[in-house]
C-alpha cells in the first residue's frame, strides 16, 4: 500500500531562512489575489490578509470596484484593481491566487482565462476558479503557469467527474490524477491534508484540528500557498509548508480560542506566530 511522505518540521523550518536586514519589500514577493464578489467579499479579506501575515511584501486585490472600500478597510495593507487585469501587468506579480469567493459569471471567466493565457509564473487556483475549470468553461490545457490547484473533496469529484464520497474513498488516488491530468502540484483539503506532484510524489500533513473546518478556512491557505509560493519556493515547497503552516496556525489558535469558537480570521491571525515558533524551534 501506497503511504505518502509526511510533511515535517524540520523541512518547513528550512525553507524559512531568516530574512537579511539588506532587503525591501519587493524582496517577498509580490502576490495578486483574484477573488471576491457582492455576496463573498470575505474571502478576498481572508485570502490577502492569509498572504500578508504569510510574509508577502505586496499584496494587490483584483475585484470590482464596489467592493474596494471593504477591502481598503479590512486589510489596509493591500492595494486594490479592477477585474478587467492588463495582460502586461500580470508578469509583475510574483505569484497570482485566483477563485475564493469570485463567483462564476461572466467576468469570472473571462479573468481566468486571461491569467491562463498569459500568465508564466506561480498560479494557485482555488474555489471558483476550480468550479470553471469543472464546469469546461474554463481550460488549463495550454497554460505555461506552474499550477498548484487547491481543491476540497468535492470540487475535486466534480474535477474528476466522480463523487465526493469516491474522493473520499482514496484520497490519496484522487489527488494523485487530478495531479497528472493537469499537470499540476495539487493540495486536496481535508483532514490530513495531502500535497501531490504531477510527478507521482505525495505528501500527507499532520498539523490541524477540527476546529479548521469553518468558512473561509480554505481561503486562508490558498493565500499562505501564494505568499510562499511568491517568495520563491517551488508549487511543491509552497504547498507543503503552506499546508503545514496553516494547519500548525489553527492548532495555536484553538489553544486560545478552542475548537468550537475557531473562525478563519483566527486561523489567519495565527500565522505569524506559527511561522516563528517554527523558525526558533
Amino acid at each position: 500500500m501506497f503511504e505518502p511522505e509526511t510533511i515535517n518540521r524540520d523541512y518547513v523550518k528550512s525553507l524559512l531562512p531568516k530574512r537579511k536586514k539588506e532587503t525591501y519589500k519587493g524582496t517577498y514577493g509580490r502576490v495578486l489575489v483574484v477573488a471576491g464578489s457582492p455576496k463573498m467579499a470575505g474571502a478576498a479579506v481572508l485570502t490577502a490578509r492569509a498572504a500578508l501575515r504569510s510574509g508577502s511584501g505586496l499584496v494587490r486585490i483584483s475585484a470590482e470596484p464596489s467592493l474596494w472600500p471593504i477591502f481598503q478597510t479590512s486589510v489596509a495593507e493591500a492595494t486594490v484593481t479592477d477585474r478587467t487585469l492588463d495582460k502586461g501587468n500580470l508578469s509583475q506579480f510574483d505569484a497570482i491566487v485566483a477563485g475564493p469567493g469570485m463567483g462564476t459569471e461572466e467576468d469570472a471567466s473571462l479573468a481566468i482565462c486571461t491569467i491562463l493565457e498569459t500568465y508564466e509564473k506561480m498560479l494557485i487556483l482555488d474555489a471558483d476558479a476550480l468550479n470553471l475549470v469543472s464546469q469546461n468553461r474554463v481550460s488549463l490545457a495550454h497554460t505555461k503557469a506552474s499550477l498548484i490547484l487547491t481543491p476540497h473533496e468535492g470540487e475535486a469529484g466534480r474535477l474528476l467527474h466522480i463523487s465526493a464520497e469516491e474522493v473520499r474513498r482514496d484520497r490519496i488516488a484522487a489527488a494523485k490524477t487530478l495531479a497528472e491530468r493537469f499537470h499540476a502540484v495539487v493540495v486536496l483539503k481535508g483532514s490530513r491534508s495531502l500535497t501531490a506532484h504531477f510527478n507521482g510524489a505525495v505528501f500527507a500533513n499532520h498539523t490541524g484540528n477540527p476546529g479548521m473546518a469553518t468558512g473561509g478556512s480554505g481561503d486562508v491557505l490558498a493565500g499562505s500557498i501564494a505568499s510562499f509560493a511568491g517568495q520563491g519556493m517551488s508549487a511543491q515547497e509552497a504547498s507543503c509548508v503552506g499546508t503545514y503552516v496553516h494547519g500548525f496556525a489553527g492548532d495555536l489558535a484553538s489553544e486560545e480560542k478552542g475548537e468550537y469558537g475557531l473562525i478563519a480570521s483566527d486561523i489567519a491571525e495565527a500565522l505569524p506566530r506559527a511561522i516563528l515558533a517554527i523558525q526558533k524551534g
